[in-house]
C-alpha cells in the first residue's frame, strides 16, 4: 500500500509539472431554447486529456489547460456535443442547442459494431457507466436491477455470488437461461459453479447446494466499463448464431481517444476512491417468539432434562448432587418450557475447559440472539487510471483493487483488475489495437447454501430461542474446539449443527482464480469505404477451490457425490482451467450511392475454440492428522477423482447487410453459418438468418414537436448450441474392485442430435417529442424455441434410465415499455425521469408425446417439493401437496383433529416462480452542481417456497406459533374441555390451541370447521400439520433499490491547483423494501443463478449498503 501510495504521489507531481505551463480560459456556457439561460453542470473538457471542469450554477467556468490545447469540447444532458477551437482567446462563450435524441445516437451491436441507433430494427438499451460504477459490488450486473424493461435480474446475498439474468423469459428447457456476455465484441465466458457433463454429478448450479462461487463475467472492472448495451431480441443477437438465444449484454470498456494532427497533451490521471458499509436489514432476518424455550413440547407439560450438576441422568446422593434442570440439547426446537428466569444447566455447563462448568444460568429469551453473530461488511474499492493520447496512438492504463468483508466472520472477498488499451495508428490506412485485461479473484468463507451444512439454515429453521450467541462465540474463543448446544443424550458430541463460530473459523473454503481476458486486432484501409479487419481473443482462466471440515464437527455427508458416506472432517479440491480463443476477419463496408441511398455491413469469418479441463477429488473417511487439508491426509483409500476435459469447437461464417434510404428508411440482414463439433459430423451445420426494417418517419414529417419517430420489425432465428459429449454413450470408472470396474451412464445419448432453435418476431415503436422532453420506447415481441436438448424417461430394462432427444417447446411473448421525460427544467434546475415496464407471459407448449411434465431440480429438494416445466403453464412450476378443497373453493378440515385434507399426491401445482411483471422509475434532480437520484424497482407475482417457514413453524421459532388465541388464552396451552366426558358441549374459556379457517364435510354438507388444534408440541404448526402450498409466498416486491447524491466541486475552486475536477457522492442501495410477502427474508433470496428458481432455504440477511465515493481529475 505505501509503495502504492509513493507512485501516485510520483504521478500527482508528475502531472502538476507537466502543466506548469497551462493557461487558463474562462467563459459562460447559454442555450438556444428561449427562456433556458445560462446552463449549469455542463462538462468543459480540454479535447485530448483527462483535463475537465464543470460550469457553476450561473453557466461560468474556468479551466486552466496547457498551452499546447488546441479544443475545448462542451457536453451537457440533452445538448448536442460542441467542439469549440480555442485560437488563442482567454474568454470562450458557447452557445448549446437541443440534441435531438436518438437521431445521432451511436450504439454499439453484435460483434463489437457500432451503428446509428435511429437505423436499428430492433431494441435495445443502454446504460452509462458510471451508472454501473457509483454501487460497489462484487457483480456489476446487480447495478442493472430495475434499469432496464425486459430483463430479470434476480440477485441474492451470497458474498461474491452469482446473479440470475434473464431477457425476455427462459428459453430453453433444461440449458442455460443465463445471457452472453461480450466484452468489446468478443464473448467471454460466464459460469456458474456447474463444470460437469449431464449425467455425472453436478455443480452448485445444478444441485443448489455447496457454496456460490459466483458468475464469471462478474470479473469485468465496473471501473473500467465505459457503456453496457443490452440486445434483447433475438434479431438483434442474431450475428452470434448458435449462443444468442438468451438475449446478449455488451461491455465497452474505456479506451484513451486520439488527438487531432499536431495536438498535444499532457498525461492524464484519475483517481477514485470508495468505502461502503453495510447494515441488515432486519425485515429479512427472522423475529423469534420470546416466551418458550428448547424442546419439542411432548412432555405433558413440556419440561427440562433432569440431570445432576455434572450432567448425569441418575443420582447416589439427592441431597449434596440433586438432579436439576438441564436444557433438552438433544431437542432442537422452541416448543419447551415457558421461560420463568430460574436457573437451569445446559450446553455451557459440560466441558471442564467451559468458563460456565457445571454453573446454571437463567432460564430467559436470549438478549443476543442469531443476528449478533453477524458482522458489519465493509468494501474498499480504489482505481487509478492514466491516460496518454498522441495524433497517432492512445493509451489507458487502470488498475482497480476492490477489498471486501462479509456478513459471516472470516469472510472476505479481494479483487485486482489491471486493465491496459492501446491503439496506433501505423499510417493512414493500418490501425493496430490491444485490450488486456488480468484479473486476479480470491475468496476466503463464502456462505454455504442449500440446507445441509448451512450455518443459516440453522438460524431459520431448527433454534432453540434461548441460545446465547455471545455465549457460543466466546466458548469457541476460549477453547478453539467444537463446544456447542446440541450434545447427544451423553453429552460427549454434537448431534445437529457446530457452533456456527466453529464453523466460521475452521470449516471455511478458500478459493482463487486468476484470468485474462484480451484481444488483438488490425484494420486496414484498402479504400475509404472499404476495411479489412482481423481480430484474435482469449479468456482463459486458473481457478481453485477448497472446502475443509476440521476435524470434531458433527457428521454429515461431505466430499465427492458418488461417496456417500457421512464423514466429522474432510478436504475437497476443485481445479478448473478453462480457455477460448475466438479469431475474428472480417471485410466492413460503408458506402454512399448517390444522395440517397448508403449501404454498409460486414462479411466475416470466426474459428473458436472452447477448452475446459476439471479435476476434483477429496479425502475419503475424513482426515488422518487433524488440521492438515490435503489429499493425502485421507484416513481412507482416496476415491477415483472426478476428471472433465472437454473441448469444442464453432467455425462460423457470417455476413450483414444494411441498406439505407434518404435517412428514412432502413432494411438490415444478416446470415450466419455454423459449424459445431458437439454435432453429428454429417449434421454439425446450421444457418441463422435475421431481417430487420426501421422507418423513421420523423424524417418525413419534420415537425417541431416531434423529435423522434420511428417503427421496427424484425424476423430473426438463433439457437442454443448442444452440450458436449451427448452424441455417444460413456462409461463411469467405479472404485475399483478386485480389478476395473465400469458401468455406462445413466442417460443415454443420442448421435441424431440438433442445436435447439428460437424463432423471434418483434416489432416496436420509438417516439420523442419537444426536443426530447418526453419520449417512449414500446416493443412487442414472441419467440417459439423448438428442438429443445431434454432427458426423456426410458424404461430401465433398457439399461438407461433416460435417452437425450431434441423435443419440446417453449414459448414467450410480452411487451416492454420505456418512458423518458423532463417534466421541470427551470433555471439551473432540471427533473428527469426513466419508467421501464415489462410483462413477459411463458408457456411450455410440448414436452415429448405422451409427457405433460418434466422436473428440473436433478436432485430432490429438502421438503419435497419440485420445480417443473409443464405443460400449458409457465416454465417454473412448484409441486407439491396442496389443501384439499369442496365445491365453493373452501379448505377441508378433518373434524376429529383440526387439521387440513392434504392432498396425497405431491405432484400437484402449487406455484410458479415467473413473476406477472416486471418495472422501475428512476427519477433525477440536478441543482447547479448537486445531483440526487432515487430508483424504485418493483416484481409483480411470481412465487417462492420457503423451507425456513416450512421447518421454522414447526420448531416453534416465530411468532406466528406463541400467539394469544381467539379465546384469550396463549395458544400453546393445551386443549382444555367444558366437560372432558362430552365434547360437544364445547372447549372452555381457558383452553389453548386455535382453528384453522375451513369446512368439515358432514354428511356431503361443508359446515365451518370449529374443531381446534393442538398446538402445544411441535405438531402444532408447519410440516406436521401443513401442506406444502402453506409455505408458497407470492414473491412480489417494491423496493427502494438505490439512491445516490452527487456534488461536483465548482471550477473556481480548483483554479490555484493542480486538480482539475473533484466529484463526491454518497450512495444508499436496497434502501427501503417498501412492500413485500415473504417472511422475514427478501423475496430475491434464491440460492444461486440458473434454471432452479421460487425456493428458499437458509438465505442471508439483505443488507442495506451505504457508499461514499470521491473522484479527482488531474
Amino acid at each position: 500500500m505505501k509503495k502504492l501510495l509513493l507512485f501516485l504521489a510520483f504521478l500527482v507531481l508528475g502531472a502538476s509539472a507537466l502543466m506548469a505551463q497551462a493557461r487558463v480560459i474562462t467563459g459562460t456556457v447559454t442555450s438556444s431554447v428561449e427562456g433556458e439561460g445560462t446552463l449549469p453542470s455542463v462538462t468543459v473538457v480540454a479535447k485530448g486529456t483527462a483535463i475537465g471542469t464543470t460550469t457553476d450554477a450561473d453557466g461560468r467556468y474556468s479551466i486552466s489547460v496547457p498551452a499546447n490545447a488546441t479544443t475545448l469540447v462542451f457536453s451537457f444532458i440533452g445538448m448536442k456535443q460542441l467542439e469549440v477551437p480555442i485560437e488563442g482567446r482567454a474568454v470562450v462563450n458557447v452557445i448549446m442547442e437541443p440534441e435531438t435524441v436518438g437521431l445521432d445516437e451511436v450504439v454499439v451491436t453484435a460483434l463489437g459494431i457500432s451503428r446509428d441507433k435511429k437505423s436499428l430494427g430492433y431494441a435495445t438499451q443502454e446504460v452509462k457507466g458510471d451508472i454501473i460504477s457509483n454501487v460497489k459490488t462484487s457483480n456489476f450486473v446487480n447495478n442493472l436491477s430495475g434499469k432496464i424493461s425486459g430483463v430479470q435480474i434476480q440477485r441474492n446475498q451470497n458474498m461474491g455470488g452469482s446473479t440470475n439474468v434473464i431477457v425476455r423469459g427462459s428459453k430453453s428447457l433444461v440449458n442455460s437461461n443465463q445471457v452472453l456476455y461480450v466484452v468489446d465484441g468478443v464473448p467471454i465466458n460466464n459460469q456458474i459453479g456447474k463444470y460437469t457433463d449431464v449425467g455425472v454429478t453436478s455443480g452448485q448450479a445444478a444441485t443448489v447446494a455447496g457454496y456460490d462461487y459466483g458468475n464469471a463475467a462478474a470479473d469485468i472492472d465496473p471501473e473500467s466499463i465505459e457503456s453496457i448495451n443490452i440486445l434483447k431480441g433475438s434479431a438483434a443477437t442474431a450475428l452470434y448464431g448458435s449462443r444468442a438465444s438468451a438475449g446478449v449484454i455488451m461491455i465497452t470498456t474505456k479506451k484513451g481517444k486520439m488527438l487531432k494532427e499536431g495536438e498535444k497533451a499532457p498525461i492524464g490521471v484519475s483517481l477514485s476512491s470508495g468505502f461502503t458499509f453495510s447494515k441488515i436489514d432486519k425485515s429479512t432476518f427472522p423475529v423469534y417468539q420470546d416466551q418458550y424455550g428448547a424442546g419439542y413440547g411432548y412432555g405433558d407439560p413440556p419440561d427440562f432434562a433432569m440431570r445432576t450438576t455434572s450432567g448425569s441422568l441418575t443420582t447416589d446422593d439427592p441431597v449434596n448432587d440433586p438432579l436439576v434442570r438441564w436444557v433438552q440439547t438433544t431437542e432442537d426446537a422452541s416448543f419447551g418450557p415457558r421461560f420463568d428466569g430460574q436457573p437451569v444447566w445446559g450446553w455451557y455447563s459440560v466441558d471442564p475447559e467451559s468458563p460456565w462448568y457445571k454453573q446454571s444460568k437463567p432460564w430467559e429469551f436470549s438478549k443476543n440472539g442469531p443476528i449478533t453473530f453477524f458482522e458489519t461488511p465493509y468494501t474498499y474499492t480504489n482505481t487509478v487510471a492514466i491516460e496518454k493520447a498522441t495524433d497517432f496512438s492512445a493509451l489507458r492504463l487502470s488498475y482497480t483493487n476492490y477489498n471486501a468483508t462479509g456478513l459471516q466472520p472470516n469472510s472476505s472477498l479481494k479483487r485486482n483488475n489491471v486493465t491496459l488499451t492501446g491503439t496506433w495508428n501505423v499510417n493512414k490506412k493500418l490501425t493496430v489495437s490491444a485490450i488486456g485485461n488480468y484479473i486476479l479473484l480470491k475468496g476466503k468463507g463464502r456462505n454455504t447454501t442449500g440446507y445441509n451444512g448451512n450455518i443459516v439454515t440453522n438460524f431459520r429453521q431448527w433454534q432453540q430461542t434461548n441460545l446465547d450467541f455471545k455465549d457460543l462465540k466466546r466458548a469457541y474463543e476460549l477453547t478453539q474446539r467444537n463446544l456447542t448446544w446440541n450434545y447427544n443424550s451423553s453429552l460427549t458430541y454434537p448431534i445437529y449443527s457446530n457452533n456456527p463460530y466453529w464453523d466460521a473459523y475452521q470449516n471455511y473454503e478458500t478459493d482463487s482464480r486468476t484470468r485474462f481476458i484480451g484481444n488483438a486486432s488490425v484494420n486496414y484501409k484498402i479504400f475509404d469505404w472499404l476495411d479489412i479487419y482481423g481480430r484474435i481473443a482469449a479468456d482463459t482462466y486458473y481457478e481453485m477451490q477448497e472446502e475443509r471440515r476440521a476435524v470434531g464437527s458433527v457428521s454429515m455427508r461431505f466430499g465427492l457425490a458418488n461417496v456417500p458416506a457421512r464423514v466429522t472432517s474432510g478436504y475437497l479440491r476443485r481445479d478448473n482451467t478453462f480457455s477460448e480463443y475466438n479469431a475474428d476477419l472480417m471485410l466492413k463496408f460503408n458506402k454512399k450511392i448517390g444522395e440517397s441511398l448508403s449501404i454498409n455491413g460486414i462479411l466475416g469469418f470466426n474459428e473458436r475454440r472452447t477448452n475446459n479441463t476439471f479435476f476434483s477429488n477429496a479425502t475419503n473417511g475424513g482426515l488422518l492428522i487433524p488440521g492438515i487439508y490435503s489429499l493425502q491426509n485421507s484416513l481412507q483409500a482416496l476415491p477415483l477423482p472426478l476428471e472433465v476435459n472437454q473441448i469444442v469447437g464453432v467455425r462460423s461464417e457470417y455476413i450483414s447487410l444494411s441498406l439505407g434510404y434518404k435517412d428514412f428508411l432502413f432494411l438490415d440482414g444478416t446470415f450466419r453459418n455454423d459449424y459445431a463439433s458437439t454435432l453429428p459430423a454429417d449434421n454439425n451445420k446450421y444457418q441463422y438468418p435475421s431481417v430487420t426494417g426501421a422507418f423513421l418517419f420523423s424524417n418525413i414529417l419534420n415537425k417541431d414537436w416531434l423529435s423522434l419517430g420511428k417503427l421496427r420489425l424484425n424476423y430473426a432465428q438463433v439457437g442454443n448450441l448442444a452440450g458436449f459429449d451427448l452424441l455417444y454413450d460413456v462409461y463411469l470408472t467405479n472404485s475399483p474392485m478386485n480389478g476395473a470396474n465400469t458401468q455406462l451412464a445413466a442417460i443415454k445419448r443420442n448421435p441424431n442430435l440438433r442445436n435447439e432453435r428460437t424463432n423471434s418476431i418483434e416489432g416496436g415503436l420509438e417516439m420523442s417529442f419537444f426536443n426530447a422532453r418526453v419520449g417512449f420506447d414500446l416493443a412487442l415481441y414472441q419467440t417459439n424455441s423448438k428442438d429443445q436438448i431434454i432427458p426423456v424417461t426410458v424404461s430401465q430394462t433398457t439399461g438407461f434410465q433416460s435417452l437425450m432427444l431434441n423435443t419440446g417447446e417453449i414459448q414467450n411473448k410480452g411487451i416492454e415499455f420505456t418512458v423518458s421525460a423532463t417534466p421541470v427544467r427551470i433555471g439551473d434546475f432540471s427533473w428527469d425521469m426513466v419508467l421501464n415496464w415489462s410483462r413477459n407471459k411463458n408457456e411450455v407448449i410440448a414436452l415429448y408425446p405422451g409427457i405433460t411434465n418434466l422436473r428440473l431440480n436433478s436432485v430432490n429438494l429438502q421438503g419435497g417439493v419440485t420445480v417443473n416445466a409443464e405443460v400449458g403453464q409457465p416454465y417454473g412450476t412448484i409441486k407439491g401437496r396442496d389443501y384439499t378443497y369442496d365445491d365453493n373453493g373452501n379448505k377441508i378440515i378433518d373434524a376429529e383433529t383440526g387439521t387440513p385434507v392434504v392432498t396425497s399426491s405431491s405432484a400437484v401445482s402449487i406455484g410458479n416462480f415467473t413473476p406477472d411483471w416486471n418495472g422501475g422509475i428512476n427519477n433525477s434532480f440536478s441543482y447547479k452542481n448537486l445531483a440526487l437520484s432515487f430508483l424504485v424497482d418493483v416484481q409483480k407475482g411470481g412465487d417462492i417456497f420457503s423451507l425456513d417457514m416450512y421447518y421454522g413453524l414447526s420448531s416453534g421459532l416465530y411468532p406466528e406459533t406463541a400467539f394469544i388465541n381467539d379465546l384469550g388464552n396463549p395458544v400453546r396451552d393445551p386443549i382444555v374441555w367444558v366437560d372432558e366426558d362430552d365434547h360437544s358441549k364445547g372447549y372452555a374459556s381457558n383452553s389453548g390451541g386455535y382453528i384453522i379457517e375451513g369446512v368439515n364435510i358432514v354428511d356431503g354438507v361443508s359446515v365451518p370447521n370449529k374443531t381446534r388444534v393442538d398446538a402445544t408440541n411441535a405438531d402444532g404448526f408447519g410440516i406436521g400439520l401443513l401442506p406444502h402450498s402453506a409455505f408458497v409466498y407470492d414473491a412480489s416486491y417494491v423496493k427502494l433499490r438505490e439512491v445516490v447524491f452527487t456534488y461536483n466541486v465548482p471550477a473556481r475552486m480548483l483554479n490555484k491547483t493542480f486538480i482539475k475536477g473533484v466529484s463526491v457522492s454518497a450512495i444508499a442501495s436496497n434502501l427501503w423494501i417498501i412492500h413485500k410477502n415473504l417472511p422475514y427474508a427478501d423475496p430475491e433470496s434464491g440460492m444461486t443463478a440458473g434454471n432452479i428458481q421460487g425456493y428458499t432455504t437458509g438465505s442471508l440477511p439483505t443488507t442495506r449498503d451505504f457508499s461514499f465515493n470521491l473522484k479527482l481529475n488531474f
